[in-house]
């Protein structure tokens, strides 16, 4: 029964995502890009369009506050505000499904995030990013039909999917590549310049 309701979840947000043709659905007058097709709510509970990002470079993470990955925080921040006037947005998306590393409310996450790590770009509402109960956006990131080149279920905290300027997934990396690294980096102004 779960694989069955699973399946039907994966082909509802696969339809939704290709609605309009080329896995992009319809905002009003605009085509939004499937990767930014979806709503979500912030830290505080308000409602986030991702389609607000359209045109930019998205880094989307899933975040947790006790994992020896959680000093990625400062980095991510680092990269945020040496390159966020030239377009690069960074998504923080807690998630309690490693090692129960993220058990904070989402007021709590906050607090944490702020006073620690002064971070600064936007952060979502703690969801479920693995397995069958994975919200959409995640169902579409590691989808193999979405993402044939970097699909499959997410290994830890702090693995980052590079949203291009034109919606498209232009990368993953897995948890131990820094924000820092020249690899992130690298691909991220590779990006920017698109």
């Amino acid at each position: 029964m779960r694989k069955f309701v699973a399946m039907i979840a994966a082909l509802a947000v696969l339809a939704a995502c290709a609605a309009g043709g080329n896995a992009e659905g319809k905002k009003g007058d605009k085509k939004v890009p499937a990767a930014l097709n979806f709503k979500m709510k912030g830290l505080d509970g308000k409602e986030v369009d991702l389609a607000q990002y359209q045109g930019k470079v998205v880094l989307i993470v899933n975040v947790a506050s006790y994992c020896g990955y959680t000093k990625q925080y400062a980095g991510l921040e680092a990269l945020y505000e040496k390159l966020g006037d030239k377009g690069l947005v960074v998504l923080g998306v807690p998630a309690n499904d490693f090692g129960k590393q993220e058990p904070k409310s989402d007021a709590e996450i906050a607090t944490f995030c702020r006073a620690k790590y002064d971070v600064k770009f936007p952060m979502l509402s703690k969801v479920v990013v693995k397995g069958d109960a994975k919200v959409p956006l995640y169902q579409y990131l590691t989808s193999k039909e979405t993402n044939p080149k970097s699909a499959g279920e997410l290994k830890w905290n702090f693995t980052k999917f590079l949203i291009g300027r034109d919606g498209q997934i232009a990368g993953r990396f897995e948890p131990n590549v820094a924000p820092e690294s020249e690899e992130l980096t690298k691909a991220v102004e590779a990006a920017l310049e698109k």
